[in-house]
């Protein structure tokens, strides 16, 4: 049991839940929410074990939830895979943990958007990926009223309640940013009307956080942000633009125009998008990651992690509010 990266008594308990003997378990890179382990079990099959971290990220839910909305997604024919297991405490008291498939696929950000090999997937991904979140949006306060607890969501407006959501992380910050202030101020006076809270939101729709083989999508992974909401926050998060990884020309995620993917979620939804609407959210979704990137290097500085990725990302701080600004200045997409 070489390069084990959990410990005998937590292995015997995968062994027993799986039904067979864990035979090797790597600690997967990444997450800024939970642990990741690749677990390989005798017969050949691969699972993936996820599990609370120390910390965590405003905004973020546990993986007993995430294991909810998995579920949830799942069953609404969202291409995710589907938890096995929700298991109490099983590295630390007080957490979660839960057993999903191992689904192939490249998940890095660059070579989703430049990698040769993957130059036919992207030309259809705009389309797959449409298409899923108009599944994901079926989910609704009313199918599934219990998804993040009994308290009903607040539906007069989605942008304000993530403005309402932004305000304990911001007066958390040890550094003043000014620029951030004053976009939120401009969210609070632009909020859209009309765009109450009404569907099963991802929360963190980008490159990076899907599965693409060469044949196309294959996995849309990473829930710990899902929420019910607006769905104009996730057609536009995907076009913040950190999440192009160097390619602005292309605002979709990095490997797409702006057109093609929003008439094919039109298509797939039924919903008229509305520009003025995509257009605020996108300003809110920069502004979102500018606290997000300054949240995580607190983390790092002062909550007690030690991953330097979460330092690192600190200076995306200052260029979302950048784009944020630009946005505002430019007025429209």
């Amino acid at each position: 049991m070489a390069d084990l990266a959990l410990d005998a008594r937590t292995l015997t308990r995968l062994g027993e839940v799986l039904g067979a003997e864990v035979v090797r378990a790597t600690r997967l890179a990444g997450g800024a929410c939970q642990d990741n382990f690749l677990l390989e079990v005798a017969g050949a099959a691969r699972w993936v074990l996820r599990s609370d971290a120390r910390t965590s990220l405003p905004g973020s839910i546990d993986r007993a939830r995430e294991f909810a909305v998995m579920k949830a997604a799942a069953r609404a024919g969202v291409k995710t895979p589907e938890p096995l297991a929700l298991l109490g405490e099983l590295l630390a008291p007080k957490t979660s943990a839960y057993l999903v498939p191992f689904v192939a696929g490249e998940a890095i950000g660059r070579k989703i958007v430049k990698g040769p090999e993957l130059a036919a997937a992207r030309a259809g991904l705009a389309g797959e990926l449409a298409a899923e979140l108009a599944r994901i949006h079926s989910v609704t306060p009313e199918t599934q009223p219990g998804l993040f607890g009994d308290t009903p969501p607040n539906a007069a407006s989605a942008a304000h309640a993530r403005i309402e959501g932004m305000r304990g992380p911001m007066g958390a910050l040890r550094r003043e940013r000014p620029a951030l202030a004053w976009l939120v101020r401009w969210l609070e006076e632009h909020a859209p009307s009309n765009d109450p809270v009404s569907v099963l939101v991802h929360g963190d729709f980008r490159t990076g956080n899907f599965l693409v083989e060469p044949r196309g999508l294959s996995a849309v992974l990473d829930w710990e942000f899902a929420h019910f909401g607006s769905p104009y926050e996730d057609l536009s998060w995907l076009s913040v633009r950190d999440w192009r990884f160097g390619q602005l020309a292309l605002p979709i995620g990095g490997f797409s125009a702006r057109r093609p993917f929003y008439d094919a979620y039109e298509a797939a939804s039924g919903r008229a998008l509305d520009t003025a609407k995509l257009h605020y959210w996108e300003v809110l979704g920069n502004v979102a990651w500018a606290l997000g990137a300054a949240c995580q290097t607190e983390r790092y500085t002062h909550g007690g992690e030690e991953d330097l990725e979460l330092l690192a990302i600190g200076r995306r701080a200052s260029e979302m509010e950048w784009e944020a600004l630009r946005l505002v200045e430019k007025g429209a997409l």
